[in-house]
């Protein structure tokens, strides 16, 4: 873009991330810094080199005889992810990483004290959608990805290895709709001022 200058101020360390979720239809924070509503839940403590969002378009190509490079290209679809490692075992991010499922109280058959729960994943077809906000900040500079429908798509690997932590592995592909955005970000990072 015409008129840019090297800044480093605009360089972004995300020095603290957050993930929250809540039911699609939730209402949005308005901004980047408001008070998150509170129908949006955060998962808690994640990994913190995991947190990944990922913007992939597809396109097609048009190649003709008289040229080497392709004469047209054009964009078929897009698509979007959101990757991260829950450091905190619930039955909230239980449900989250499995797309859904059941969560009971059940009474122990050993005759010991203390609650029980069973955890039951979600039949198929039975997966829910959910909405999901990223938190960025960046010393004064906040972001937040907000993302109105995800549905986590992918199987779940966890690794009960004896020597190291033991994470949910969370992976959501964002949904799109005529309606909607599929996704945005807010922000109170002056280098996103539109120009004069």
């Amino acid at each position: 873009m015409a008129g840019e200058t090297t800044n480093n101020n605009q360089i972004v360390i995300p020095s603290i991330t957050r993930l929250y979720l809540a039911p699609v239809g939730a209402t949005a924070p308005d901004d980047a810094t408001v008070a998150m509503p509170a129908a949006l839940r955060s998962v808690g403590l994640t990994t913190e080199d995991s947190l990944k969002f990922n913007s992939e378009p597809n396109f097609e190509q048009v190649k003709s005889a008289q040229s080497s490079y392709p004469t047209r290209t054009f964009q078929t679809s897009d698509a979007a992810t959101i990757e991260v490692d829950l450091q905190q075992w619930s039955g909230a991010n239980f449900r989250s990483v499995y797309g859904g499922g059941e969560i009971a109280e059940i009474t122990p058959s050993g005759g010991g004290t203390g609650k029980h729960y069973k955890f039951t994943p979600p039949r198929i077809g039975s997966r829910t959608e959910v909405m999901a906000v990223i938190e960025v900040i960046d010393g004064g500079k906040h972001y937040r990805y907000v993302i109105p429908r995800c549905m986590q798509m992918e199987g779940v690997s966890k690794d009960l290895a004896k020597t190291k932590e033991a994470v949910l592995p969370l992976r959501l592909a964002v949904q799109g709709g005529d309606d909607l955005d599929a996704w945005y970000v807010l922000t109170d990072d002056p280098a996103f001022a539109p120009a004069a």
